[in-house]
């Protein structure tokens, strides 16, 4: 079983085809593992295990007519529970969406199956997925293979956590603030928060159309290898015809990008939090990696990443988290957990000249941004000041600036790759961040397959 559940995705589609295996192996591979190490991370919410065989059934039948489902035949996945799955339950972890079933699936879960991907089950998130640790009214806790006592991070966390442990190759989690980066930085693993407009977020709890924070939140893969990153974004990037906000811009193959081309930036400390001495010595490290390969690195940083916090936080709760209350009236939600309701209570109506003029700093930021980026191709920094915390320490008021490492990106839009480049002194992984220029994901996968070969990239679990 270990063979085949710690292989990446693209091996096992590989191994599909070529006959090595069936896809009805391994989804039983897969099923058995979730059933091992559940009940510790409480990952995996809601299992669809007959419909996974039967699906796995019906891909071996094809192969053996001949027919190719496609690059990801038999290939099984979890989702992220705040994506709508058709037949299986989606609740976003929100108790006005207890039992809730779509009729349709989102485009990212109908795009991988017509790829031929088959569905495990769900992955636990906090309650719309907007919180930095993943628990809930619904579910409960989900906690960290590589130390039950810490947090998994958020909001992707259940998708970190059984990735990490084998349950699943392959999740796609959301990102608002850093839930896809976060989580692989946690869990060690490798994630990507692709560019804002790549990927449609039809059918995810957070929608498209949030007017002054649509362009914060995006979807994309997490896997234990960036090569399987690089496999599905293609797969589930693209207009669908229902998010306004995605461009038909073409996504470049990480395999053209020559390394040896591109200026890195590459800085320890973004000077709102500073990191553990492990984080940045995993930063320098990868500097170093990165230079060896015939990167040009450059000691250097935005200095408009100083002013995030002027406006970041408030652009979410200016008006009052209005927004957040729309989308719980909208799933008939009348409880909230702690974490979302103690949001809403401090969150203040800010008058409309004072909202506008925070619009104005964020726009102001992106433009100094991207000025600083005229003379790099991407940014090599810290995915946070610290590792995976113990649960609810990251909301602690001395941690509350350890996220703005990816929020940063966020506000910009740019895409940003997360691969494990270290480990802390208590074995918990660390995980430095690669962010590219606007519409480069392939830059940022490029030089984070470097990082992953030279440092050595995911590690299994004690679990």
């Amino acid at each position: 079983m270990s063979e085949i559940i710690f292989m990446s995705a693209k091996s096992i589609a590989t191994g599909i085809r070529a006959r090595r295996f069936t896809a009805v192996e391994v989804v039983e591979a897969h099923l058995a593992r979730i059933n091992e190490v559940n009940g510790s991370l409480n990952a995996v919410v809601c299992l669809a295990s007959e419909r996974a065989r039967t699906e796995a059934r019906r891909a071996d039948e094809a192969l053996a007519r001949g027919q190719n489902l496609g690059p990801l035949h038999g290939v099984p996945m979890t989702l992220k529970d705040s994506i709508d799955t058709q037949g299986v339950v989606t609740t976003g972890g929100t108790m006005g969406r207890v039992g809730f079933v779509p009729n349709r699936d989102s485009t990212v879960a109908a795009r991988l199956r017509a790829a031929g991907a088959i569905l495990l089950g769900k992955t636990n998130t906090p309650e719309l997925t907007l919180a930095g640790e993943t628990n809930n009214l619904v579910y409960g806790r989900t906690n960290n293979p590589y130390d039950l006592s810490r947090m998994p991070g958020g909001s992707s966390g259940g998708a970190g956590a059984i990735v990490a442990s084998g349950g699943s190759p392959l999740d796609i989690g959301s990102d608002t603030g850093g839930s896809i980066r976060l989580p692989s930085h946690f869990c060690g693993i490798a994630g990507i928060k692709p560019n804002s407009g790549r990927v449609p977020r039809t059918g995810h709890i957070v929608p498209y159309g949030m007017g002054a924070v649509d362009s914060l939140t995006q979807l994309g893969p997490m896997a234990r290898y960036v090569e399987d990153l690089a496999l599905t974004l293609p797969i589930i990037a693209g207009p669908d015809w229902r998010d306004p906000a995605i461009v038909p811009i073409p996504l470049g193959d990480p395999a053209d990008v020559d390394v040896s081309s591109l200026r890195v930036a590459m800085h320890t400390d973004n000077g709102l939090l500073s990191p553990t001495d492990e984080i940045r010595n995993a930063v320098i490290s990868a500097a170093a990696a990165l230079g060896e390969a015939g990167v040009s690195v450059e000691e250097d940083r935005p200095p408009a990443l100083a002013r995030l916090p002027e406006f970041h936080r408030a652009i979410s709760s200016g008006d009052g988290s209005a927004w957040t209350k729309r989308l719980l009236a909208k799933y008939g939600t009348t409880e909230t957990f702690h974490w979302l309701q103690r949001r809403l209570d401090e969150a203040k109506v800010l008058p409309a000249d004072e909202y506008s003029e925070l619009l104005e700093k964020a726009d102001a930021y992106r433009s100094d941004m991207l000025d600083f980026m005229r003379g790099y191709d991407a940014i090599l920094c810290p995915t946070a000041a610290f590792p995976a915390t113990e649960h609810e320490g990251l909301f602690e008021e001395s941690r509350s600036l350890g996220t703005t490492y990816t929020g940063a990106y966020n506000v910009t839009g740019w895409p940003g790759a997360v691969v494990r480049g270290g480990t802390s002194p208590e074995g918990l992984p660390i995980g430095v961040q690669v962010v590219a220029r606007p519409w480069r994901e392939d830059v940022a996968l490029a030089l984070a397959a470097v990082l992953e070969s030279a440092l050595g990239g995911w590690q299994r679990p004690p679990l």
